[in-house]
């Protein structure tokens, strides 16, 4: 039977699937409910794609063999169910993309950390010589790289959204960085859903391949008691524990013990500062050790790499108050990061759509860091309800200079302005990295 594959998202992952498909010769039809961005427009028309905008012709779509669906698009709708009805397969983007490449697979997931650890794993891989794409949710995509360039390693960054569509897709070495709720909205409140999503990512991998995770999050070891897990796990941890393969802390220096090959690097050497940062630095080591980068260049790449943006990124100091844009962090236990990083009083510039967050974990160090919230959201009444307790400072505010404003004449000398949101963007933003760069240009117009 003739292939007839239907892309359902306009957006980086759709059109990255709809282009690699046209490369390969399969028909493909591309449909977006909304309108498609003008950049990916002319990618569809340079390339001959046929596709629709605005709108889903259903019995265009019910002819298709099989269907990719983006990952921003919720499986709940009447679409799918009628897509379900007619037995039509529906894969990810990952998926299909990871049926054209022979490149060794380094696949990222977890709740928060991805993007650092992704970045910083392709920045040793690179930094070494290595033949290597990076791609996935750290905003590019894994199909677009497939159908331009062969490389030798591919590092994914993968969200429990781009994992739900899996069926064969198997990375060589998986990482799990944590687990805490996050986009609870789209898994029917149901923590567990979320967690089998993520576990995808070693569904498929076999007793030569490699799990690293980090065992001092106490739900992912939760999960490997009770899971079949075929690959070779290899934990980092804060302290030593009783395995013969394992990266771990002790006196202050990240010490790892791979497949006999030790390593060892002060952590006053790490460019990256912080707890959860140390975690990201200890995952990468332990891909690095795997792949037997040397313990020269490991050490130089741990010690320049530098940091991401929006990620606990130091914008500027203005009057001897710290800017700090967290514009990543969109739920709980990334905040919980940021706000433990923070050494002085800080103005907390928090809110945005909600996915389904219980604040109440974040409140002792809400008592004991922030001297003033600034809700930035169409709907703040949770973080009022919650907060008000324990600040006495609360504003609402629903625009970013309007927020960043607010926090500057609040601010006095040595306090910091911490924008670490909790929260989706999608209320008053385009993207995450839209609302830290209005963040940053406001703090830059003071």
């Amino acid at each position: 039977m003739k292939q007839n594959l239907v892309v359902l998202g306009g957006g980086e992952s759709g059109i990255g699937a709809a282009y690699l498909a046209s490369k390969k010769g399969i028909k493909v039809f591309l449909s977006d409910k909304n309108l498609i961005d003008n950049k990916y427009k002319k990618i569809l028309i340079d390339n001959k794609i046929q596709f629709e905008e605005g709108h889903h012709s259903l019995k265009k779509i019910l002819k298709a063999t099989e269907i990719i669906k983006s990952p921003g698009i919720s499986d709940s709708s009447n679409l799918f169910n009628e897509i379900r009805t007619n037995n039509i397969p529906i894969i990810s983007e990952v998926e299909f993309a990871s049926r054209f490449t022979n490149a060794k697979i380094i696949g990222i997931t977890g709740s928060n950390g991805k993007t650092t650890t992704t970045s910083l794993i392709y920045h040793i891989l690179k930094s070494s010589g290595k033949n290597v794409g990076v791609a996935g949710n750290i905003g590019n995509s894994f199909a677009f790289l497939v159908a331009n360039i062969d490389f030798e390693y591919i590092v994914l960054e993968l969200s429990s959204f781009q994992l739900d569509g899996v069926k064969n897709f198997k990375p060589l070495i998986a990482v799990i960085t944590n687990l805490s709720p996050d986009h609870l909205e789209r898994y029917h409140n149901n923590f567990e859903n979320y967690i089998n999503s993520k576990f995808n990512i070693v569904i498929n991998q076999s007793n030569s391949d490699y799990l690293i995770y980090n065992s001092d999050d106490s739900k992912i070891n939760d999960e490997l008691n009770v899971r079949k897990i075929n690959s070779i796990k290899i934990p980092f941890s804060s302290s030593k524990q009783k395995f013969s393969n394992q990266v771990y802390i002790e006196k202050n220096i990240i010490k790892s013990e791979i497949n006999k090959n030790k390593f060892m690097i002060p952590l006053k050497s790490l460019s990256l500062k912080g707890k959860h940062n140390i975690q990201n630095s200890m995952a990468a080591a332990t891909v690095a050790q795997l792949l037997k980068i040397t313990n020269e260049d490991l050490r130089e790449s741990l010690g320049n790499f530098q940091s991401i943006n929006h990620r606990l990124e130091h914008v500027l100091t203005i009057q001897k108050v710290k800017y700090i844009n967290d514009s990543k962090a969109t739920n709980i236990n990334a905040v919980f990061y940021a706000l433990d990083s923070m050494r002085s009083s800080t103005i907390w510039i928090a809110g945005g759509l909600d996915k389904g967050n219980n604040y109440n974990e974040l409140l002792p160090l809400v008592r004991e860091k922030v001297k003033a919230i600034i809700c930035l959201g169409i709907d703040n009444r949770k973080l009022v309800e919650t907060f008000s307790s324990v600040t006495e400072t609360i504003i609402e505010t629903t625009s970013m200079v309007e927020a960043v404003n607010m926090a500057y004449h609040i601010a006095n000398p040595k306090d910091s302005v911490l924008l670490s949101p909790a929260c989706s963007s999608l209320d008053l933003f385009k993207n995450y990295e839209d609302r830290g760069n209005q963040f940053k240009e406001a703090v830059r117009k003071l």
